[in-house]
């Protein structure tokens, strides 16, 4: 009996210690993303909603974000391109978010008029899902 509370003590140990430090590398993802775009994520996921981007995108955590026209946004920052010839960086996030047209001709991502703040806002949020 004494074997096996321990057993379910340490189990129990570690499911709140990995819980912990998901939450921890969670936040400092989110705060990273925030530092590198000067945007806000949670403004981001704001802006995310109200331009609709999930009925051409699959983006988690935006309900009903289940598009397939564009890529799926899951890990977006740690691709090496945006709209596979960009170079994925910050600054060239903000831009594509702001002009696609202008940055890929062609690209079947439409201008949607997002200002400057809510391009870094939404960079923000996308970055912080990685």
């Amino acid at each position: 009996m004494f074997l096996a509370g321990l057993i379910a003590l340490s189990v129990g140990a570690a499911i709140v210690s990995g819980m912990v430090l998901y939450t921890e590398t969670s936040r400092k993802t989110e705060t990273q993303a925030d530092a590198i775009t000067r945007g806000d994520w949670r403004a981001g996921k704001q802006v995310v909603t109200r331009y609709n981007c999930g009925s051409c995108h699959k983006i988690s955590g935006i309900d009903g974000a289940s598009g397939m026209v564009g890529p799926d946004l899951a890990d977006i920052g740690k691709r090496v391109t945006i709209a596979g010839s960009l170079p994925n960086d910050p600054e060239t996030m903000v831009r594509w978010l702001m002009h696609p047209q202008q940055l890929h001709p062609g690209s079947g991502m439409p201008e949607m008029g997002l200002t400057e703040k809510e391009a870094r806002d939404a960079a923000a949020f996308l970055y912080a899902k990685q």
